[in-house]
């Protein structure tokens, strides 16, 4: 169960970030500040951060700032009053991952906040097997039986996370999301990169990728075809 930390000065906010979540399947801890939170970080494994900018003692520009410069990777999602693209801007460049404004969207939010723990799943286990297929995250390799290939990163990862979950359909909105971040591409852009590995893999025998008519793409294993 992924463990969540909602970092808000606000208390009903606090509270209905909490209870969404929860309902959801997740486990939450709170901290009204930024020093609560690494307090909080300091004996506590979090897979996720949810994170407001005005909060007393230490804000969340700051806080960020202190976990990056200290080399932590915790997947942050920013949410704020602030609409400003001058607040965005100063919150990705201190190594936020995600920005929304409020008032949120829940299901957006819930959106968001799978799509990083994806993320985060994917950089963290760096190789991938399916039958005689194996992608390499490091070196952005595939290998197919006794052949291998380095292919471009945005068409690596977005095999990666196809493969991650076969059978499972992503939107194209979920897609460019997480390959592309939050000032993502156009349909077309996706499109481009799910035809390129078609025709890279057209011969694969372990896996395709299929198009969702109207929602969007999942990738299948071959020996599972048919079983959908």
């Amino acid at each position: 169960m992924f463990k969540i930390l909602v970092v808000e000065d606000n208390t009903n906010l606090q509270k209905l970030y909490c209870t969404i979540l929860k309902a959801n399947g997740y486990t939450t801890f709170t901290a009204n500040n930024g020093a609560e939170a690494l307090d909080l970080l300091s004996g506590e494994h979090i897979d996720l951060m949810i994170l407001d900018i005005m909060m007393p003692v230490m804000n969340g520009y700051e806080l960020t700032e202190i976990l990056r410069q200290g080399g932590s990777e915790l997947p942050i999602l920013m949410i704020t009053a602030k609409t400003e693209m001058a607040d965005k801007r100063a919150g990705f460049l201190v190594g936020i991952d995600d920005y929304m404004t409020k008032p949120v969207d829940e299901e957006e939010m819930l959106l968001r906040i799978k799509a990083l723990l994806r993320r985060s799943k994917i950089a963290s286990e760096r190789k991938l097997q399916i039958g005689s297929t194996v992608l390499h995250y490091d070196s952005l390799t595939v290998d197919c039986g006794d052949t291998s290939e380095v292919l471009p990163k945005k068409e690596f990862y977005l095999l990666f996370k196809l493969l991650s979950y076969p059978g499972q359909i992503f939107t194209k909105y979920q897609l460019l999301d997480e390959i592309w971040g939050p000032e993502n591409e156009s349909d077309n852009t996706l499109n481009v990169h799910i035809n390129r590995l078609r025709n890279r893999f057209e011969n694969n025998k372990d896996f395709e990728i299929v198009t969702v008519r109207g929602i969007g793409f999942k990738a299948v294993r071959k020996a599972d075809d048919g079983q959908e």
